[in-house]
């Protein structure tokens, strides 16, 4: 989301509660079972759809209360059914989202100010929306999860698509990278190290603050907005070296030792520990590498590529032995598309730097050496790069994208299948509807029983 349409978004919730705080006259539109729901919601929901732009297709007040009411029969089907959201899950997503609010509004503050409610009732609200979004997927991957499409369910079915119905499949690759880091000179990690020594004595000593040395040096420029905070998390959230450091910290007055992590080199200072989650701030800074040894790792990568093209070793007999991705390395290189889980991209979801490398390559042609950011770790590396295969823009087709067609199958029969066990579950459901909210189009014309 970016930060216009975040507060276009913000503006719609602060005038839906704009409105109910002028004394809107609230009554019960809908019941579903022993559920209610109210016209102040539905007004709510409403208003939050149109500030974000979102299109309803039909009469808000028809589509909006009918989506609610499907809501609630799976919440009530997930209750029989003993289906729960995993509470530090719930936790966790809460936490990104108001700590993102926090980061694009500036403060606490400020976003409690917005939301014209303490940030104690924000966050419970947001509990309670998240573990029932929560709740619903996992119901519905629950009654879908007997879909299991044969090969010849998924041939007949392509078989049966109209030829304008087939989707074109744009161009896409399958990449390997091997890459690795320059080395870094003793000399700049003992100055890393000293730089941030220096830090923690200045803060010990009173005459600085770790927020405000946080804002001006971290290198993690996300948190380095809040101060260094991170918000709370779970262990497993944090890398493990961090991590152990983090949650042994008892002393909110106290700055940790010098952590080294694959990121880098951190101080971290508690902030408040929940049970078992931790909120702290951290101030990182990563070694840097310089030109020599640039241009000693893209030597060593072009001796490399000139004997994989002598075939003295195989591509991927070189990644096991050279290569520090550890995404890739026990995988003979191939990246993987964390968009789709399978290893063809496009070439837009690739890194630009490799993009532009392998655009005018072959398959089985590797690229020159070049320098490039590991976006994760936010430092550069020394790669290079294989086209594994490329293929052009097509209708899709069995061959090709097996995988594609198979979603649109599984997808096609779970809406079915969802579609049809709403209207079985209308039949079994009380529901009541206002006389004047009973004039409607519905997509499931269940609710109203005769």
């Amino acid at each position: 989301m970016n930060i216009s349409k975040f507060f276009i978004l913000f503006s719609g919730l602060c005038l839906a509660m704009a409105v109910q705080a002028q004394g809107v006259i609230d009554e019960v539109v809908w019941v579903v079972g022993d559920e209610a729901i109210l016209r102040s919601e539905v007004e709510e929901e409403r208003l939050r759809a149109q500030y974000e732009g979102q299109q309803i297709k039909g009469d808000p007040y028809c589509v909006i209360p009918e989506q609610m009411a499907v809501q609630k029969l799976f919440l009530h089907q997930a209750e029989l059914d003993s289906v729960e959201a995993n509470e530090s899950s719930v936790s966790h997503q809460v936490d990104m989202r108001l700590n993102y609010y926090i980061n694009q509004i500036g403060s606490k503050e400020k976003m409690e100010e917005y939301f014209r409610k303490p940030s104690s009732e924000i966050r419970e609200e947001m509990m309670v929306m998240v573990r029932n979004q929560m709740i619903i997927q996992q119901m519905q991957q629950k009654l879908t999860s007997s879909i299991k499409p044969t090969p010849a369910d998924i041939r007949r079915y392509y078989n049966t698509l109209p030829a304008d119905s087939i989707p074109m499949m744009p161009a896409q690759v399958e990449v390997q990278v091997l890459s690795f880091e320059p080395p870094v000179p003793v000399e700049e990690t003992e100055r890393v190290k000293q730089r941030l020594r220096e830090f923690t004595e200045r803060i010990q000593n009173g005459t600085a603050d770790f927020s405000m040395l946080a804002r001006l040096y971290s290198e993690d420029t996300e948190s380095a907005k809040r101060g260094g905070e991170l918000g709370f998390v779970g262990k497993g959230q944090l890398v493990p070296e961090f991590a152990e450091v983090a949650f042994n910290l008892n002393d909110p007055k106290r700055v940790s030792r010098v952590v080294q992590t694959e990121y880098g080199y951190h101080i971290i200072q508690l902030i408040e520990k929940k049970g078992d989650r931790i909120n702290c701030r951290h101030i990182l800074i990563r070694p840097r590498i310089s030109a020599d040894d640039k241009i000693k790792a893209i030597g060593k990568l072009d001796t490399i590529r000139q004997l994989i093209a002598a075939d003295s070793i195989q591509f991927e007999q070189a990644v096991l032995r050279y290569s520090q991705d550890k995404n890739t390395v026990m995988n003979a290189g191939l990246m993987i598309n964390p968009n789709t889980g399978s290893s063809k991209f496009e070439y837009q979801e690739l890194a630009p730097e490799i993009a532009k490398q392998i655009y005018n390559l072959n398959e089985g042609d590797i690229s020159q050496p070049f320098v490039m950011m590991d976006q994760q770790k936010n430092r550069e590396v020394c790669a290079i790069v294989r086209v594994k295969k490329k293929t052009d823009v097509h209708r899709a087709n069995l061959t090709d994208d097996f995988q594609t067609i198979k979603s649109m199958l599984e997808q096609k029969q779970g809406a079915e299948l969802l579609h049809n066990w709403i209207l079985q579950k209308q039949k079994t459901t009380f529901v009541q509807i206002a006389p004047e909210w009973q004039g409607c189009d519905f997509e499931y014309p269940g609710w109203i029983h005769d």
